[in-house]
Formats: C-alpha cells, sequence, structure tokens
C-alpha cells in the first residue's frame, strides 16, 4: 500500500520587521519588549458593505512591504543616522491581528482596548496598523494605562478630513467619529489636525464643534505656504503624544492606496519632519497608520510609506534613548 502524504495546512503570517511574534500579551514585560505592533484589521462598519472591507487587509499589506522599505535591519537608514536601532538591544514585537467575531459585532472593539491596555502597561510603545480610522477609537482609551501618565496627552492627527462627526447611520464610534470620540476622553488634551483639504464628511457643524473644543485645525494650504517646522512650533514641548495618520492626509503620489485621494497633502519630507519634531519634543506613546486598501495600490508605494514612517518613529526614539 503506497504512503499518503499528509499537509497540514496553515495560515502563514508574516511579522513587521520579522519581529517575533508574541501573542501571550501578559509576558510583553517579562521579555522586556521595548516596541509593540498591534493589528487592528476591523473598525465599526456603517453598512453591511462596509463590514468586510479591503482595509482589514492593510495590517498584513503592510507586513509584507517591510523589506522593501528597510531592506534588513542591519541596513544603513539615511532618514535616521545608522541602522534602525543603532546597535542596542531594543526588542520589537509583533502581538498579531485583533479578531474580529461575527457573532459579536463589537467584540473586537472591547479587545483592541484590552490589548493596547496590556501593551502599554508593559512600557511598550505602540505601533497599530489599520484598518479603517475607527480603529484607534479604543487605542484611545487604552492609553489611560500609560504607567505615571499624569498629564493630558497631546492627539496630533494627520487626515485629510477632521473625522468629528457625532454619528452616521446610528454607529457613534466609526471612521468620520474617530477624533470627535477623543475629544470626550479626560485624558486627551490639545488635538492638532493636520493636512486638512478638499471635502468630506465634515459639514458646518462639525467644524463648529472642532473650533468650539479648540481643536488646531491646519488645512493643507497652511502646512504647504508655512512649513511643517512652523507647524511643530505650534505644538506645545515637553509633552505626551499619541500620533494617528490617515493614510488619506499624505500625498497620494506616495499614497495613493485610499478610498477618498485628494491633490495636496503631507508629503515624506513633511511627515519625517513631524515625527523627528515630535520625538525631540517630548514623549511619543505611539502611533497609527490606517485607511490603506491594499487593492489599490501601486507597486505596494503607499505600504512602503507606512513602514518608512513607523522607521522613522522608532529609529529616532531609539536615538533619543527612550528606552533607556
Amino acid at each position: 500500500m503506497p504512503e499518503t502524504l499528509t499537509v497540514e495546512p496553515r495560515r502563514e503570517f508574516h511579522t513587521l520587521f520579522d519581529a517575533p511574534l508574541v501573542l501571550d500579551l501578559d509576558t510583553l514585560r517579562e521579555i522586556g519588549a521595548h516596541v509593540a505592533i498591534l493589528g487592528l484589521p476591523f473598525g465599526s462598519p456603517y453598512s453591511m458593505e462596509d463590514v468586510n472591507n479591503d482595509q482589514a487587509n492593510a495590517p498584513t499589506a503592510i507586513r509584507r512591504a517591510w523589506q522593501r522599505a528597510l531592506r534588513g535591519m542591519e541596513r544603513y537608514d539615511f532618514d535616521v543616522g545608522g541602522a534602525l536601532l543603532d546597535g542596542r538591544d531594543i526588542k520589537i514585537v509583533d502581538c498579531g491581528d485583533v479578531p474580529g467575531d461575527q457573532l459579536d459585532m463589537d467584540k473586537h472593539i472591547r479587545l483592541s482596548e484590552e490589548a493596547v491596555r496590556k501593551i502599554v502597561s508593559a512600557g511598550c510603545m505602540i505601533v497599530s496598523l489599520g484598518g479603517d480610522h475607527a480603529v484607534p477609537i479604543p487605542v484611545f482609551r487604552g492609553l489611560t494605562s500609560v504607567p505615571d501618565l499624569k498629564e493630558p496627552i497631546t492627539l496630533i492627527q494627520v487626515d485629510a478630513h477632521i473625522d468629528w462627526r457625532d454619528e452616521m447611520n446610528g454607529v457613534r464610534e466609526g471612521l468620520s467619529s474617530t477624533i470627535r470620540r477623543a475629544s470626550e476622553m479626560d485624558h486627551i488634551g490639545e488635538i492638532f489636525q493636520i493636512g486638512l483639504r478638499s471635502a468630506g464628511s465634515a459639514r458646518p457643524e462639525e467644524v463648529e464643534a472642532a473650533q468650539a473644543y479648540g481643536a488646531h485645525l491646519i488645512t493643507d494650504m497652511e502646512l504647504q505656504s508655512r512649513g511643517m517646522e512652523a507647524i511643530l512650533e505650534r505644538i506645545p514641548d515637553g509633552g505626551t503624544y499619541y500620533l494617528t495618520v490617515d493614510a488619506d492626509g499624505i500625498d497620494p503620489t506616495i499614497a495613493p492606496a485610499v478610498a477618498g485621494p485628494a491633490p495636496g497633502g503631507v508629503t515624506y519630507p513633511q511627515m519625517r519632519t513631524l515625527i523627528h519634531g515630535l520625538v525631540g519634543k517630548g514623549r511619543v506613546l505611539g502611533m497609527d497608520v490606517v485607511e490603506i486598501t491594499p487593492a489599490r495600490d501601486l507597486n505596494a508605494i503607499t505600504s512602503v510609506t507606512a513602514v518608512r514612517l513607523i522607521c522613522n518613529l522608532i529609529g529616532k526614539a531609539v536615538r533619543a534613548d527612550y528606552f533607556g
């Protein structure tokens, strides 16, 4: 009787930077993790067609693009002045993706917040990969578990849109309500919204709500006229910061894979200046990159751009001795 060969199917998982995959988040402090990558594929859909959208594939697309963006961890990186980790004993881990549950459509939101709390309470910088722009909402909530958080967090948003809608189709935690929900959190202080342009979800009442809060609405016209250095001067020094990046806020020539591309936007050099400037000002708790639609990408450039932004944050944080 001939021998039968059985192959066990398994799902191949690519981690960012080929980092160790750590699914037990309770071990992060024990293993000495400094930076934790977390995939957040699912937001809060406005309609049935949004339940399974291509943005859920973005965390995988970004992870797969890392070698296009960095080549290798030992390679010289001219953005940060040397190899990414500068020869130091810095541990990056990938915590996989927060799963969705078709029988409990809000479960992933609770799991996302729980995961973020475990990551930041272990002292890790968090880098989240979306997903649509609803996914940072549980991230913002989870930041209250940052040890020794003594001051409100300054929230920096790069986006074409302000995301201040109170609700849409009865959904209050969707992608157009992200900053509105953040403004209601006691631990969120000043909000800077950079790259605003074109027309999107904001009606006059949303702009008025943002202005009433005191949000700094920085249009793309102002950014291009004054430059990112001038914008950085408006952000207080010595603060605690979190950066949320909607890919449609970035120049579509380097981030075309978005649902609503708009001419203009924050350029790569401007993003690099922003990230380096925030690291130099104070403490950056982490960042997210969201709203990438991989099926619309060109030569994976949007995912490559996302990885480059992450490299700039980690590389500059290493050199600023964030991790001791």
